[in-house]
C-alpha cells in the first residue's frame, strides 16, 4: 500500500512549524515532487501511532492519492445583505413596481429602519436577482446625420416641421400639436392638433400645405417617428413620399435641436401662448384657437429677428406649385435601375440580397459606378448611400 521513509530524529520538524512530537497522527499534503515520487500527484503523509524505532527515528508511511483542489472562496461575506434586508426590499418593491433604487433606498432611510440600508447599486442587483427588473427592449436608433444642412437665404428654400410638446386639454385627453414654419420668414404655415402622432396625419398636414403655399426645396426635421427611420439615409415612408415630390429630407444631428433653431423659438412661443389659461375641453375647441394663434402669429406679433416686421409681410408662396399628383420619375442613363424587393431588400443575383431600407420597398434606385469603384445608390436623384461589390456591403453616408 505505501513505502516506508526514515526522517528526522524525533522532535526535529518534518517541515517548518511541524512538530511531531507534539502529536500521535498528523496528516501534511505536500507536493509529490519534493519526495520525488513518479506520479504528479499529492503525498499524504501519516506520522505513525507507534513509538520510535530504536535507531531514534520516527517510522512514516508514505501513501499517494490523487486530491482536488480545496474551494479559495471566503466562507462568510462580510458584505452579503441579510435575508431580512431582501425580504424588506422585494415586498417595497412589490407594493411599488414603478419606484427605482433610489427611490427605495430613500424611503427606508426616511422611515428610520432598524437596519443598514444597502447602496442604490446593491439594491438593483437585488431587484434583478429576484426578477423584479423587466428586461427593456433596445430600440433600433435612426442613423445620426452627417450631411452639412442647407444655408437659408430666401422664402420656401428650407421648411420644417415637428411635434410641440404634448399637453393635456381640459378634457384630460393629450393634444400633439404638429407645427411647420418657413425658415427664411418664420412664417407659421401650419399649426394643428391630434391625438397621437402618426405618418398619415402628418402627411395630410403637409399635403395641404403643399396644396395652398407650393412645394419647398428642404423639409428640416429632427430624428424621430414618422420624419426618420433605420434604413439607408435615415429614411422613411414619409420621406420617400417627399422625394418623389421633389422635397429633399434633412435632419439635423441627434441632440442637435438648436440645428432646428428658429422652429425650436417658435415652439417656445407657442408654449408660453398655452400657458395663459389657453387650453380647452375639446380637439375642435382647441383648434380653433391654434387657427387664431397662427394668424397672430403671422400678421401681428412682431418679430425681432425680422426687425420688427411681421413674417406674413415677409413671406411669399413658392413657386413651385403643386397639383396633388406623384410625378413619375426617369432615371438617366449610365447606371442600371432596380426594383426593391419585399422588407426594403435589393437582389443582386448570385451575390444574393442586401437590405436598404424598409420605406423603399416596391421602389425602384439606380447604382452608378464610381471612381473609387464603390456603386452609388440613387433613388429620385438623391444619393442615398454607396454599394461595395468587393465586400457585398452598403457603405452608409448618413
Amino acid at each position: 500500500m505505501g513505502n516506508s521513509y526514515n526522517w528526522h530524529r524525533r522532535g526535529d520538524s518534518l517541515c517548518p512549524g511541524l512538530r511531531p512530537d507534539l502529536c500521535n497522527a498528523l496528516i501534511l499534503s505536500v507536493p509529490a515532487m519534493q519526495v520525488r515520487t513518479p506520479s504528479p500527484l499529492f503525498a499524504v503523509f501519516l506520522v505513525s501511532a507507534a513509538k520510535p524505532a530504536t535507531n531514534g527515528f520516527s517510522v512514516l508511511t508514505l501513501l499517494t492519492c490523487p486530491l482536488s483542489d480545496r474551494s479559495r472562496a471566503p466562507r462568510s461575506h462580510s458584505r452579503t445583505v441579510p435575508d431580512e434586508v431582501v425580504g424588506h426590499l422585494t415586498a417595497l418593491r412589490q407594493k411599488h413596481p414603478d419606484w427605482g433604487p433610489k427611490k427605495l433606498r430613500m424611503w427606508l432611510l426616511n422611515h428610520h429602519v432598524d437596519f443598514t440600508v444597502p447602496a442604490a447599486s446593491t439594491v438593483g442587483d437585488i431587484l434583478k436577482r429576484e426578477g423584479l427588473v423587466p428586461d427593456r427592449k433596445r430600440k433600433r436608433r435612426t442613423p445620426g446625420n452627417r450631411r452639412p444642412l442647407t444655408s437659408i437665404s430666401e422664402n420656401n428654400q428650407v421648411w420644417s416641421a415637428d411635434f410641440k410638446g404634448k399637453f393635456r386639454l381640459l378634457s384630460r385627453e393629450y393634444c400633439h400639436p404638429f407645427t411647420l414654419t418657413d425658415n427664411h420668414s418664420r412664417y407659421l404655415l401650419s399649426c394643428r392638433g391630434t391625438d397621437r402622432e402618426s405618418e398619415p396625419f402628418v402627411r395630410h398636414c403637409l399635403t395641404e400645405a403643399f396644396l395652398e403655399y407650393g412645394l419647398p426645396d428642404v423639409l428640416r426635421t429632427d430624428n424621430g417617428q414618422p420624419f426618420a427611420g433605420t434604413g439607408i439615409a435615415g429614411l422613411s415612408r414619409l420621406a420617400v413620399w417627399l422625394i418623389k415630390l421633389g422635397v429633399r429630407p434633412e435632419r439635423i444631428r441627434r441632440g442637435h435641436p438648436e440645428e432646428n433653431g428658429r422652429h425650436e423659438r417658435m415652439h417656445r412661443s407657442l408654449k408660453s401662448a398655452l400657458a395663459q389659461g389657453n387650453t380647452f375641453m375639446t380637439m375642435e375647441e382647441q383648434q380653433r384657437w391654434f387657427s387664431d394663434y397662427r394668424e397672430e402669429f403671422n400678421y401681428e406679433r412682431p418679430h425681432e429677428a425680422l426687425a420688427g416686421a411681421t413674417p406674413g409681410t415677409v413671406w411669399h408662396p413658392s413657386k413651385r406649385q403643386w397639383d396633388g399628383r406623384v410625378p413619375d420619375y426617369a432615371y438617366p442613363s449610365g447606371g442600371t435601375v432596380y426594383r426593391v424587393k419585399s422588407r426594403g431588400t435589393l437582389y443582386m443575383g448570385k451575390k444574393g440580397t442586401v437590405f436598404l431600407s424598409e420605406a423603399l420597398t416596391d421602389e425602384y434606385i439606380m447604382l452608378e459606378e464610381q471612381d473609387d469603384g464603390l456603386e452609388a445608390i440613387i433613388f429620385n436623384g438623391i444619393t442615398l448611400a454607396y454599394y461595395d461589390r468587393k465586400t457585398q456591403s452598403v457603405v452608409r453616408i448618413d
